[in-house]
């Protein structure tokens, strides 16, 4: 019996996409760090907004993998193929227009958030169709529980963005937002693998209105998470990049990096949450066991991180970004705080939204654009916008659990 086979064996698909997953993260990580270390903080702050762009792509990119997990895992099989090309041609059409807007916007886009040139954001728009496609592929992956090739997808992307972009820095050495984005196109494109081919002649499935009108909606609903995914955990490093100079932005940028390990790593387990819990609901087994343990598992590792991040946040900023980051070392255990918090809640809503359940959705629109308010009205500090968001993100914690207990009584 080979090494192989014993693995493949006594491993679990679940547990090789943890693993993965676990690469993943370090390795986009990794490339944040290495752009932090390389360009000093106030070149930073444009690589961080591109980053952060694309963090915002790929919550909406979200939806359209959520998407298509769920139907995935509900319909017939007969009717799959049919689903998926429908719904990969609706995200094709939408990611092109999306992407053209972005494309036309650059010059708009390069004077409100004083970044270096626009190119960097029509580079950008040009590979928002490839996410959205990918996003399709994706979906139909995690719907199947087909881990392996979602992994694939993953560290394809993940490996993508490191190599081109540390490549294009040591030929050209100069306008690295234009590199960086130039990294991320590559990137997308390579994340498209392995890849199933969309056909435009898409064929009907016995029961369309029926089917569509229950993707539509959940479609809508998701879409409608997504952005106050995008709120919450975008919001502050945009404002911060407008209302702040690019020394500052850059500095934050570095803090937010390092405080949001712990929503990356909670990504993992929304990608195993929901397909296990579509498929028990669809079985009539009982769900609530899975939340509880994925609340767990993300309890105890951001109570862990928090611990770490309070204990030795100079250790840590200088490790990771080099001493030119110090100033921010008393705002790391805070924005670590805020992240956990986040993470901890977005758990109890993909586990209602799961289930058909879209209530908990308006509570996170309510607090995410809460959070943009009070951010816009209340920014003498930096120290300042970290702490308004703990304080959304304990009423949004609080107000999750309230409705779980309710919901469970």
């Amino acid at each position: 019996m080979t090494v192989f086979s014993v693995v493949k064996k006594r491993v679990s698909p679940q547990q090789l996409f943890m693993l993965s997953a676990l690469l993943v993260n370090g390795g986009n990580y990794i490339y944040n760090l290495l752009l932090g270390r390389i360009l000093g903080p106030e070149a930073f702050a444009d690589a961080a907004l591109l980053v952060t762009l694309l963090l915002v792509l790929s919550f909406l990119g979200m939806t359209f993998q959520l998407v298509t997990a769920k139907f995935v895992a509900v319909l017939p099989q007969e009717q799959w193929e049919s689903f998926r090309n429908r719904i990969g041609v609706l995200a094709l059409v939408i990611g092109c227009v999306l992407g053209a807007a972005v494309f036309f916007a650059a010059p708009f886009l390069q004077n409100i958030l004083q970044t270096e040139n626009a190119l960097m954001f029509q580079i950008f728009g040009i590979g928002v169709p490839l996410y959205f496609v990918m996003s399709v592929n994706r979906g139909q992956y995690q719907g199947e529980e087909s881990f392996a090739k979602l992994s694939i997808s993953y560290q394809s992307e993940m490996w993508g963005r490191l190599l081109i972009t540390l490549l294009a820095f040591l030929i050209v050495r100069d306008h690295f937002g234009v590199l960086v984005s130039f990294g991320i196109l590559g990137s997308l494109a390579l994340g498209l693998f392995p890849f199933k081919k969309l056909r435009f002649n898409v064929v009907r499935t016995a029961s369309p209105d029926l089917e569509w009108n229950k993707v539509r909606t959940f479609m809508l609903i998701t879409a409608c998470y997504e952005l106050t995914q995008i709120i919450i955990n975008n919001s502050d490093i945009i404002l911060v990049k407008h209302f702040f100079q690019a020394q500052e932005a850059g500095l934050y940028a570095s803090l937010a990096l390092i405080g949001r390990v712990v929503y990356f790593v909670a990504w993992m387990f929304v990608m195993l949450l929901l397909p296990t819990v579509v498929r028990l609901k669809k079985e009539g087994k009982p769900t609530g066991h899975i939340l509880f343990k994925y609340v767990g598992y993300i309890g105890l590792l951001s109570s862990v991180i928090v611990v770490v991040c309070a204990t030795f946040p100079e250790l840590i900023i200088t490790l990771l970004f080099g001493d030119a980051y110090l100033s921010m070392a008393s705002l790391l255990w805070q924005y670590a705080l805020a992240t956990s918090l986040f993470a901890v809640a977005n758990i109890f809503t993909y586990y209602f939204l799961s289930l058909d359940q879209y209530r908990p959705i308006w509570f996170s629109a309510i607090l995410g654009v809460s959070q943009i308010v009070l951010i816009v009205f209340f920014h003498s500090s930096l120290a300042l916008v970290v702490q308004l968001q703990i304080l959304v993100m304990l009423v949004l914690l609080a107000v999750q659990v309230l409705y779980f207990l309710s919901h469970r009584r």
